[in-house]
């Protein structure tokens, strides 16, 4: 018999509100390595909130956030803002919707990617160099590309490489902000089977925000509704868009609601 996935992530009754504004509202999930949940909703759902303080980059006013360390589940908002600045790095990596922001656009290539291997401990050049090689390849980026900036990339590019920079040192954890919004249809597609195929092959846990339901329904194999802070409707992505329960999820798969 087939041992379970390993738990990664575990939001507990997570709240968080800005002034008489709810962004998220006792919202309780798990999720386990190789596992992809899709969030989806209009804008002001909720749904960037939610991901920013899974991320560690906005702190919850009410709830737990869970993340797998060595061989135990963490708890990440209980450690002192040294601690957990140390900590996630190591186990999660944040994919920007906006590529610019999640590279550093006077450095090479190769340097995107090799800055968080240094930071998590490889020193050896050779090594270094032969790493970043090896995840341009993986991205579709050829690897005479090594030493460009990556200014002068298109925007599928920039994002391909954003994904290599966060995936080279192998995080537990891997957080997708809106990864396809922007991006050409036939750039999307490729940078999907891209995403489709890095999850499988390093069995990674994925939380992917998305107003796109095209894009959930290729990347999540469960998918969250969210509307005005609250979880709507969950479940198998294909059960959630095929026989929509909620009032709200009908409207968003018959694209009535704009979003």
């Amino acid at each position: 018999m087939k041992p379970r996935a390993r738990e990664i992530l575990r939001a507990e009754r997570l709240s968080k509100v800005f002034g008489r504004v709810s962004a998220c509202s006792a919202i309780s999930f798990s999720l386990r390595e190789g596992e992809v949940l899709g969030i989806v909703g209009e804008s002001g759902s909720g749904k960037s909130s939610l991901l920013r303080c899974l991320g560690g980059l906005l702190q919850p006013d009410a709830g737990t956030v869970w993340i797998a360390s060595d061989d135990h589940l963490v708890d990440l908002w209980a450690m002192d803002e040294a601690s957990r600045e140390q900590f996630l790095p190591t186990m999660l990596s944040l994919i920007h919707q906006n590529p610019r922001d999640g590279l550093r656009l006077g450095v090479s290539a190769g340097g995107n990617i090799a800055e968080p291997l240094m930071a998590a401990g490889c020193r050896h050049y050779g090594s270094l160099r032969a790493t970043a090689l090896q995840w341009l390849k993986k991205v579709n980026i050829d690897g005479q590309r090594i030493d460009d900036l990556p200014e002068v990339f298109s925007g599928g590019m920039q994002q391909r490489l954003q994904i290599a920079r966060g995936l080279a040192t192998h995080p537990r954890l891997v957080l997708m902000d809106e990864p396809t919004s922007g991006l050409d249809v036939s750039v999307q597609a490729k940078l999907l089977d891209l995403l489709r195929r890095l999850v499988h092959e390093l069995g990674i846990a994925v939380v992917v925000v998305t107003h796109d339901i095209g894009v959930a329904r290729l990347l999540a194999d469960r998918l969250m509704v969210m509307q005005g802070g609250w979880v709507i409707e969950e479940g198998l992505t294909d059960q959630v868009l095929d026989d929509p329960h909620h009032s709200y999820t009908q409207l968003l798969v018959s694209s009535v609601l704009q979003v």
